[in-house]
């Protein structure tokens, strides 16, 4: 547990109000300026592309959700070219504080004191093949099933220097429950995040999101004046010295892959954050990035993610209303059938670094690649002076992201139903070479994979990824590292016909048969990348090769 007690956060409520206006005050401020100084970002084009971008998403249907209705909009379009420059700021001055407020968070100690105790016993009744009885007063058993690795200890200490940012892979939404117990079990402190507006009126999240510091994110509303807000929230909470979780990938990852294309808006807050404190000279300015994989031998709501990803109809939905994680009753069948794994889910803190991707030391030093110590306010100088630059600074969360990309891939954890998966899935890649993937997963449906196609292959994956393991390019779950391939094999194919509707796949005499291709796609493509197709393929020239981590530079939050 985090033993002061004093993280900043248990004082959000007495600061929320401030918090609300400085908000509202900056946003009118920065975008007033902007268009000041760039005609074509005038505040009348701001606000009728606000009005424009509104009236479309309106037109699909509105929601209780919905912060001003269709009518709102319209009047804004029809009227704001004949508004002066006093209105126009004051619609602006509004909308700025509307949004702000609907974004803030709330805190109430009680409520995180309850969760804290009643958490860890009601995912121990879940995850633990022992009745509840059993379980209640016997809490810590949780960490017989959830493994924290990492640099736990290096960001304990570094949470007393500064401001940590968590930057999480996204793959459900059980991800904000499991990092808030790792934090707290941790020794860490609890953090303010971002989440989907819809779970703030999901039965099952909707009391814990409405207390416990998150801030809703409403990925639907795509117009400038609401990024900002949003942003603006952020960088307000940091220089407060609000310890933040941002998922760097946006939204959950529909393909199970490891999460290179990164969306930088809200990554972007902790460098203004950090120049905004030393400009006002604020103690413990330095804001550290912490990067942290999520390692699920099950994904509950994988069969949704892998089905949107496949879609080929064009662009993708931010947010998906109708997925395992809505049905209490899938919950249920998940835990149920998990829970008697050994290992759940495996947390992984990579080392942690400063806003410009620099490694940083447990004094909080930033380090160059030979250790040499950096002075990195160096990087913010304009003439001698710590000055914001806005094409300097978005390159430097550019380089940032990337190092976050670095880190994801190195500390990654391959488990068990990862590695079968991956190499039942380069098996029938090799036995219809000339299919594309979509026709591929229609033709291998019911399919089946003889034995003396799989163990060739799982021995040289599992050298491979013992060796790649020990020159620090992934991690291993405990099934990778320590059971033999024939038992490693078995593993993973007891655990992939768990829990999905229609198992991935069933173990018989002779192979394996193919029940879900889809899912079989998902699970292995968390290690698609990683340049593993010379050991999984016998022709490894028809696989797709390995994808350099790229980066989103857009200001997407």
């Amino acid at each position: 547990m985090f033993a002061s007690r004093n993280a900043r956060i248990f004082n959000f409520m007495e600061e929320r109000e401030p918090i609300i206006a400085e908000v509202e005050r900056r946003v009118v401020a920065d975008i007033v300026e902007h268009a000041r100084t760039h005609p074509d970002d005038s505040l009348e084009y701001v606000l009728n592309e606000a009005s424009f971008l509104e009236m479309k998403r309106l037109a699909k249907g509105s929601s209780k959700l919905d912060l001003r209705s269709y009518g709102y909009w319209q009047d804004i379009a029809r009227t704001i070219g004949k508004s002066d420059s006093q209105q126009k700021v004051r619609i602006l001055r509004e909308l700025a504080g509307v949004y702000a407020r609907d974004v803030a968070g709330k805190f109430t100690p009680s409520v995180y004191r309850f969760a804290t105790r009643v958490l860890p016993v009601g995912l121990s009744a879940l995850l633990n093949a022992q009745k509840l009885d059993t379980v209640v007063g016997k809490y810590r058993s949780l960490s017989e099933r959830i493994i924290i690795e990492g640099a736990t200890a290096h960001l304990r200490q570094l949470a007393e220097l500064g401001t940590l940012v968590v930057v999480p892979t996204h793959s459900s939404n059980l991800d904000s429950i499991a990092v808030g117990w790792a934090l707290d079990e941790s020794g860490l402190p609890p953090v303010t995040y971002g989440a989907g507006k819809n779970l703030f009126s999901n039965p099952l999240t909707s009391f814990f999101m409405h207390n416990l510091g998150a801030y809703k994110v409403d990925r639907n509303v795509q117009h400038a004046i609401y990024k900002r807000v949003l942003t603006c929230y952020s960088e307000v909470l940091l220089e407060r010295g609000y310890h933040s979780l941002f998922f760097p990938g946006g939204t959950r990852c529909r393909s199970n892959e490891v999460e290179t294309h990164l969306k930088l808006g809200l990554m972007g807050t902790a460098l203004k954050a950090y120049t905004n404190n030393l400009i006002h000279n604020r103690p413990k300015p330095k804001v550290f990035i912490c990067p942290l994989t999520i390692n699920y031998h099950l994904v509950l709501e994988g069969e949704t993610l892998i089905g949107e990803h496949l879609r080929t109809d064009g662009g993708k939905r931010f947010i998906i209303e109708d997925d395992e994680f809505a049905d209490i009753t899938k919950i249920y069948q998940f835990a149920s059938k998990t829970m008697s794994m050994e290992y759940t889910i495996y947390l992984r803190f990579g080392e942690p670094m400063d806003p410009f991707g620099n490694p940083v030391d447990i004094a909080g030093i930033s380090r160059d690649p030979h250790e040499r110590p950096i002075d990195i306010e160096r990087y913010l100088w304009k003439d001698g002076d710590v000055t914001p630059d806005a094409a300097r600074d978005r390159a430097y969360t550019v380089e940032c992201g990337h190092a976050v990309a670095r880190s994801f891939k190195r500390n990654t954890v391959a488990l068990s139903t990862t590695f079968l998966a991956a190499v039942l899935f380069a098996a029938l890649r090799d036995a219809y070479p000339k299919l594309d993937l979509y026709r591929l997963l229609r033709v291998v449906r019911g399919e089946l994979v003889p034995n003396e196609a799989v163990f060739g292959r799982a021995e040289r994956l599992q050298a491979r990824l013992r060796k790649m393991a020990s020159e620090r390019k992934i991690c291993l779950g405990h099934d990778v590292e320590g059971l033999g391939t024939v038992d490693l094999i078995e593993r993973g194919a007891e655990v992939l016909s768990m829990f999905h509707a229609t198992p991935v796949l069933k173990r018989v005499s002779n192979g394996f048969e193919i029940g879900h291709p889809e899912l079989l796609l998902f699970y292995a493509n968390r290690i698609a990348n990683y340049g593993l197709e010379d050991v999984l393929h016998e022709r490894p020239e028809i696989a797709t090769p390995a994808e350099t981590p790229a980066v989103a530079v857009g200001g997407d939050v």
